[in-house]
């Protein structure tokens, strides 16, 4: 029966049937940018079909079907025999056999691989974030494989590879592979150096079994596991198979899925190991300097994930308020939301700057640019994953009501968004990483300060910026209770070297007032109200009106 009680008005339309990548004018700036002249083409064609892709109403029914279907734990077939696998709905098969086939596990071995990738990371994660977890790993694990060459030989291939087969099977029977890892445990968390699970050494060279568990077991579904062990002479990092050549399954029990809090389409696991074969992965006792190419790599890919969240929360922002009309008029037009919007897009702007530089800095490989990432990687993962919480917070605020009901999407973004700071070591355990790296590492510094003298001289609230951060690294007395104001600190400046050489002007004043001069409050919506506001926020829109 149709109802003739009133007659629906001033509804913002979906945010569907658009691209994702052509109408985020930072993150083509950046692909531009940072990309060689010879592969830009190449790569604006990929993104282009990736982002269309992205905004289009396929996708956002598979994110929807993939997080109202969770993963389900089947740890025993109908005859009573341990399998412990992890069945998906249709939708999270669909999702991950997009982003393979578009090569967002591999990046090693192409001209601006690592530029592209992100990029496209950043793109197809607006989408849905669930799945990046097995994406991130799968891609991060190649530096620590080749650790062990002949290992590397073999696997590197099935994980860069661009189909996706879904089933446990023998992985070197298989197109394509996904990767997890294993490293926390229930006594230690962060603490892997407390980790007790035990490797006993078999006469086959390089091959051990494993007697212990792990209490977070990122996506087990995965064809194998990068894990730390105590293996004789200390902690080692060890490759799982969960499906040994034979055919046989790898002892590998799940004890039960994590009831996480975001994160809803991805598997998370508790496992057990008993007699669990395994092969070796660089030098017993070398386990954390092995395994921490692949965190390393999964760090950024924090950055790049917070990012996304954040661009994908921004535009809902914009685009809602573009089309909502409030008070006589837009609602993007009336100055207090113009200012909430604009001091989102400005956050938004710098973390993806900052994200894409730091990708461009992988593919460069250089001694300089390696050291620079040593320092500037955790300062990013510990900043831009903090902010990326408060700002889709404040995102979802701007649509009002309708912000907060599931079908907007944007409850599914505040979830998400506190786990980028949790995972591959929480806040504390990224600023005591930069402070190491300071203790030990004076190129790292150096590197640090001379990309952000880039810039010296362009702003002064910049320079002074720089200029109190250097006070602050020279004063070593209590700096460990001191850290995450220092590692602010370091990233703010960071960022805003960036947006100064590379940002609009409008967007890179508004940043150097707020976050640099103090000519801000701690809320979004504190920005002086002499800047050039709209057209920071005409920059963010992701559809023209």
């Amino acid at each position: 029966m149709a109802t003739t009680t009133h007659t629906v008005s001033n509804q913002a339309p979906p945010l569907l049937g658009h691209d994702v990548f052509g109408t985020d004018r930072v993150l083509g700036e950046a692909v531009e940018r940072h990309l060689p002249p010879e592969v830009l083409d190449e790569a604006r064609v990929g993104l282009t079909a990736l982002g269309r892709a992205a905004g289009s109403v396929q996708a956002a029914s598979w994110a929807t079907q993939a997080n109202e279907h969770p993963p389900e734990l089947r740890t025993h077939d109908r005859y009573g025999h341990r399998v412990d696998e992890v069945a998906f709905h249709p939708a999270w098969h669909r999702l991950l056999g997009h982003a393979v086939g578009a090569g967002l596990t591999g990046a090693w071995d192409r001209p601006g691989g690592h530029v592209r990738r992100a990029a496209g990371f950043l793109v197809w994660t607006q989408a849905e974030a669930g799945h990046g977890c097995p994406l991130s790993m799968t891609h991060a694990a190649v530096p620590a494989l080749r650790a062990e060459p002949e290992v590397a030989a073999e696997w590197e291939p099935l994980l860069t590879s661009r189909v996706y087969e879904e089933g446990l099977r023998p992985p070197l029977r298989k197109a394509g592979v996904l990767l997890g890892m294993g490293m926390t445990e229930k006594q230690g968390g962060s603490d892997v150096r407390a980790n007790t699970t035990r490797a006993e050494p078999l006469a086959e060279d390089g091959a051990y079994l494993l007697t212990g568990h792990k209490w977070f077991c990122s996506a087990p579904m995965s064809d194998a596991f990068l894990v730390l062990a105590q293996a004789p002479d200390g902690l080692t990092c060890f490759l799982l198979p969960r499906v040994l050549p034979d055919g046989s399954r790898n002892p590998f029990a799940i004890q039960r899925l994590k009831d996480k809090l975001g994160n809803r389409s991805n598997a998370s696991a508790e496992v057990e190991f008993d007699g669990t074969w395994v092969r070796r992965i660089g030098e017993e006792g070398q386990g954390v300097r092995t395994i921490m190419g692949m965190v390393a790599a999964t760090r950024l890919d924090c950055v790049t994930g917070s990012a996304a969240l954040m661009r994908q929360a921004v535009a809902q922002a914009v685009h809602h308020t573009t089309h909502r009309s409030a008070f006589g008029g837009p609602l993007v037009d009336k100055p207090l939301m113009r200012n909430v919007l604009a001091d989102l897009a400005v956050e938004s702007e710098a973390a993806t700057v900052l994200a894409m530089r730091l990708a461009a800095a992988y593919d460069d490989g250089g001694e300089s640019e390696s050291a620079f990432l040593r320092l500037a990687v955790p300062a990013a993962k510990y900043w831009v994953t903090k902010r990326c919480t408060p700002l889709v917070g404040e995102a979802l605020e701007c649509l009002g009501g309708n912000g907060y009901v599931e079908e907007s999407g944007m409850p599914r973004l505040l979830r998400e968004a506190p786990l980028n700071s949790i995972w591959e070591g929480s806040g504390n355990v990224q600023a005591l990483d930069v402070l190491r790296v300071l203790r030990r590492e004076p190129l790292a510094l150096n590197a640090f300060l001379q990309e952000v003298g880039r810039a010296r001289g362009a702003d002064h609230r910049l320079d002074a910026a720089i200029r109190d951060m250097l006070t602050e690294l020279a004063d070593l007395a209590g700096i460990e209770a001191r850290a995450r104001r220092v590692v602010e600190r370091i990233a703010l400046v960071l960022q805003g070297s960036l947006l100064v050489r590379w940002a609009p002007p409008e967007v890179a004043d508004a940043f150097c007032a707020s976050r640099l001069g103090g000519d801000g409050g701690a809320a979004f919506g504190t920005l002086p109200h002499t800047l050039d506001l709209a057209s920071v926020v005409a920059r963010a829109r992701p559809v023209e009106s």
